[in-house]
């Protein structure tokens, strides 16, 4: 009796499990398989050999090549052999790779190297799908394969194999967009992004009959978003008379989609994706733009959104968003517009960094009205020096005609540098930049010899002062030296966008740094290092100025120890430390007070001048100020000379 009891339990158990297992069963959607390929130094590709099906697929590899076939693709046919070495691989003995698969989106995205390459491009929702990829048979161990095999972050072998290979289950895919639906998948396709769960794509068709007057496409409604929230496409008249070969156009709508995103910090791509395309045709340059508006969060102001398209023609293989062909309007804080003459892949970028530049247009006027004053300031202080030079053999001639001609040149640069970069383009930019930062840099160093000319003159008494060509090789030869270096890097210096905040979709072009991670380290470790280093010993000898010179009966008349900090400040450049302190509530009128200062430098500098020889004249000196008042008081205003 007993042992029909236990027999019965046993078959009573083994029947709800079978029940539950039946009742929970759920297919296996996505496949991640990574693992690290080991092959020599050489040049290296990647065999690509995919057809539509659903039989199997092979991962493979070998001493020079990773290969990727099989049948799993609905609609995706490829065949090619890709050299690793166009896409910058480094050649290295063990490379990391990751190939991700989404059935719904029939796409299939390999990371290789750091770059993630579209092997086939997302789609509408098919009509059937290859899913549940399940670990087909061993394969040899090799010296040269794949090693540390994963799928779906769960470990498969430690070995090194020659392939690994992956068998799948034709699967109707509204039953799988069902199961997505009920939250009961989630897959990890990037470490960046984490845990996404992908809502099906939306596809919609529209017939351009004749006399086809514009049509609005609206993505279906998600749940717990209003559907006067959703994304909208307007097609224009101008479409049907571009497209010649067919009269369908189609609209797919893509949600959560974290393999369009491009993996860069700086720039995260909204949720909704649109691709509009017409069968067998390229459509380009509309006469009359398609309008998608795209509805989300608020987005802080200090980051900038863009409208942008990914042409595959262009890119095939890797996600390259870019602006051409997009305008960018402002609807509202959860409402943007997108305007584009043609057809791809579409979505607003939002940059996140660098941030765009408040009170762009204001800036601009202020320093190119600064920059033209100071230009015709520093030729005047040029002429007023060479005639100062003829009368007096004063030894810090030489170094302020250095500054006004250095700062000169920076002004008038600077002055011609959004012309240039919109009518030059980049190989004119990469010149103009080069020469701009060479000229900036000069500067810096000019103001510099002021600061140790008034330390020697000031503490160094009785040694004579370097001669004027030692001047001269430090303050133009020494600025050449590292922006040669940065030239013969490359890809330093180019057209430089500054994006304001107001309107994104226009940016101030000009001829400057590229905005690259290696430009910008080239910034701080070249400018940024020079405006520290010269505005703290700009503030230290300010400080050794004021020591020697406060107990004199001149300095206690507010006028002249005004005239005097404010004049040696014009010749050492501290006001470029306000750079420093464009941060808090009072950023805005730092950055101000900022750009006022630094492009008015020039002006600054001559009136200097000019107020130095007036107090020479209201003394009663000669023109060389030959009183005592009057030596007092220029030695207060400038560096204290020899003759």
């Amino acid at each position: 009796m007993e042992p029909l009891l236990t027999a019965g339990l046993r078959a009573a158990l083994v029947f709800i499990l079978l029940l539950l297992a039946a009742g929970t069963s759920e297919h296996d959607l996505y496949l991640s398989f990574c693992g690290t390929w080991r092959h020599d130094s050489g040049a290296l590709s990647l065999s690509v050999n995919l057809s539509t099906g659903c039989s199997e697929i092979s991962i493979s590899a070998g001493q020079s090549s990773l290969s990727i076939d099989g049948q799993i693709t609905a609609g995706c046919s490829r065949s090619e052999v890709i050299p690793l070495k166009q896409l910058g691989l480094k050649s290295q003995e063990e490379t990391r790779f990751c190939l991700y698969w989404e059935p719904l989106l029939d796409q299939l995205k390999l990371q290789v190297g750091g770059k993630n390459l579209s092997l086939c491009w997302p789609r509408s929702v098919q009509g059937l799908c290859c899913t549940d990829l399940s670990y087909g048979p061993n394969a040899p161990v090799a010296i040269y394969g794949i090693t540390d095999g994963t799928k779906n972050n769960d470990l498969l072998t430690h070995k090194t194999l020659e392939a690994y290979k992956f068998i799948g289950e034709s699967t109707d895919c509204k039953s799988l967009c069902d199961q997505q639906s009920r939250g009961s998948t989630h897959v990890n396709v990037e470490p960046a992004v984490g845990n996404v769960e992908h809502l099906c794509a939306h596809s919609s068709e529209v017939d351009m009959k004749e006399g086809f007057r514009g049509h609005n496409v609206t993505a279906a409604a998600t749940k717990g978003v209003p559907a006067e929230s959703s994304t909208t496409v307007h097609l224009p008249p101008a479409l049907k008379t571009a497209a010649t070969k067919t009269s369908k156009v189609v609209c797919t709508f893509f949600n959560n989609n974290s393999l369009f995103q491009e993996g860069h910090k700086e720039n995260r791509l909204f949720n909704e994706v649109v691709g509009i395309t017409v069968e067998n045709e390229v459509i380009a340059n509309l006469s009359e733009p398609i309008t998608i508006d795209f509805h989300h969060d608020v987005i802080p102001q200090l980051h900038s959104k863009k409208c942008v398209s990914w042409d595959t023609r262009k890119d095939p293989l890797q996600v390259n968003w870019l602006a051409d062909g997009c305008e960018t309007r402002q609807k509202g804080a959860k409402h943007t517009e997108c305007l584009c003459n043609h057809l791809t892949y579409f979505s607003v970028l939002v940059q996140m960094e660098p941030r765009p530049v408040r009170h762009l247009l204001a800036l601009t006027a202020i320093t190119s009205l600064g920059c033209a004053v100071s230009v015709i300031s520093c030729v005047a202080v040029f002429i007023f020096l060479c005639r100062k030079s003829r009368r007096c053999k004063e030894q810090s001639i030489p170094i302020h005609m250095g500054l006004a001609v250095s700062l000169g040149l920076l002004n008038l640069l600077f002055f011609f540098t959004g012309v240039l970069a919109n009518v030059g383009g980049e190989r004119l930019c990469v010149w103009v930049g080069a020469g701009l930062h060479y000229t900036l840099l000069s500067s810096f160093t000019w103001m510099g010899v002021e600061v140790f000319h008034t330390f020697w003159m000031v503490h160094v008494v009785f040694s004579p002062s370097p001669k004027a060509c030692v001047w001269n090789l430090v303050g133009f030869a020494l600025p050449a030296l590292p922006v040669f270096i940065l030239a013969a890097v490359g890809d330093i210096y180019g057209v430089r966008e500054v994006v304001p905040s107001d309107d994104v979709s226009n940016p101030y072009r000009m001829c400057w740094m590229k905005d690259t991670p290696k430009a910008l380290l080239a910034h701080y470790f070249t400018n940024m290092t020079a405006v520290a280093v010269l505005v703290i010993s700009g503030l230290v000898m300010l400080f050794l100025v004021y020591r020697k010179i406060r107990i004199r009966d001149e300095w206690r008349q507010n006028r002249v120890a005004f005239l005097s900090i404010w004049g040696l400040s014009c010749l050492y450049g501290t006001s470029w430390g306000l750079t420093f302190l464009d941060f808090g509530p009072l950023s805005d009128v730092i950055l101000f007070l900022s750009c006022v200062l630094n492009a008015f430098q020039g002006f600054f500098l001559m009136l200097r001048f000019y107020m130095l020889a007036w107090m020479r004249k209201q003394a009663g000196g000669s023109a060389l100020g030959s009183t005592s008042t009057g030596s007092t008081r220029q030695h207060m205003l400038q560096a204290p000379e020899k003759s």
